[in-house]
């Protein structure tokens, strides 16, 4: 197990810069999860710390020995790809095996790595299939196996969940965290699905454009995120955004929105007249007397829930609500707003208020 320290880390191809001075601490046996949209960096990001990239200045350190110039076979990592990459000649056993091989190892060594490595991830009655003959999540656990087998310092996975179904995308999140939980093995994971690293991540650093916006544990992101950009990405569905103007009247401050809404803001201070983006989460929306009229557009019943599409005035709000409703779009409702779970941001820069 190591630490990882990225110190002001800066990637240029030619004269484009795509990374512009990235800090991040990965902590002794964290699981620490990259997102952000694509493009973003993340995987570069990640490639850098692997060695697959060169970095064009800054340093990138793991357990406490700078290794910008170190071969990436020398960095005692191990990297499980989006892809499999297993070779469809080998059995399971040969493919987990295949590094220790290479390095000259033993073969009662190999085999007993391999056999451990199969314990772990539920895998000992196939290691005499090939690939062929495996599923899309059996596959990927080789490819864990594969990297476990080496007993590296860190794991790095690039997006690796992504080739799933659905269905198996949630079983593997939880084995592989079920895999972090035995091994208390440092991880750095890429991702461009939040439910993944909210799910999943100690520690979440959300990237844009080559620069991170910010780096919290996943509950302190969703409740306090710095600006309109993280509190978009983070939470699905994704918090609603409206635009307008702090005003004072009648029944106290409220929020006018540039729709004609009014919303409430409650009890919090604000500064009269300024201009703000006014964000709520769906799930902090409730349908009841003495809330914000409203004109139903769609209702997306999923059985535990029912997601609400509304009008509020010319602005749009998505709630959803734990009862099933029998409204039916194009009635009207009345959707109270949880003013407590309010958040203000400037309406220029995006940074909260």
């Amino acid at each position: 197990m190591a630490q990882v320290t990225i110190q002001n880390v800066v990637k240029r191809y030619g004269q484009v810069q795509v990374m512009h001075g990235v800090d991040v601490d990965v902590g002794d046996g964290q699981f620490v999860v990259l997102v952000g949209p694509s493009g973003c960096g993340k995987s570069t990001l990640l490639r850098m710390i692997a060695g697959l990239e060169a970095i064009s200045g800054g340093t990138i350190s793991i357990g406490g020995r700078v290794v910008n110039d170190v071969p990436p076979k020398d960095r005692d990592i191990a990297m499980v790809f989006q892809s499999y990459a297993l070779y469809p000649h080998k059995t399971v056993a040969e493919n987990m095996g295949f590094a220790l091989k290479i390095k000259g190892a033993p073969k009662r060594e190999i085999e007993a790595k391999v056999r451990k490595a199969a314990a772990i991830l539920d895998l000992e009655k196939y290691l005499d299939r090939y690939p062929k003959e495996l599923s899309g999540g059996q596959r990927q656990r080789v490819a864990m196996g594969r990297a476990i087998v080496r007993d590296p310092q860190v794991f790095l996975f690039d997006e690796p969940l992504s080739n799933l179904d659905a269905k198996l995308r949630v079983a593997m999140r939880v084995e592989i965290k079920e895999l972090h939980q035995r091994l208390k093995t440092t991880i750095v994971y890429v991702t461009h699905d939040q439910i993944e690293a909210m799910t999943m991540a100690d520690k979440i650093v959300v990237m844009r454009d080559g620069r991170v916006e910010q780096i919290g544990a996943p509950l302190d992101l969703y409740d306090n995120p710095v600006n309109t950009f993280v509190a978009g990405f983070i939470g699905s569905p994704a918090m609603n955004f409206v635009h307008g103007r702090i005003e004072a009247g009648p029944e106290g401050v409220v929020f006018a929105a540039e729709g004609g809404a009014r919303l409430p803001l409650g009890e919090r201070a604000a500064e009269i007249g300024r201009a703000a983006t006014y964000g709520i989460r769906p799930e902090h929306i409730d349908i009841g007397p003495g809330g914000v009229p409203a004109r139903v557009s769609v209702l997306e019943p999923t059985g535990s829930e029912t997601q609400v599409f509304a009008k509020v005035g010319k602005d749009s709000l998505d709630a959803v609500v734990k009862d099933r409703i029998a409204a039916r779009p194009g009635e009207e409702i009345s959707l109270r707003i949880d003013t407590r779970r309010v958040h203000l941001f400037d309406r220029e820069t995006g940074q909260r208020l």
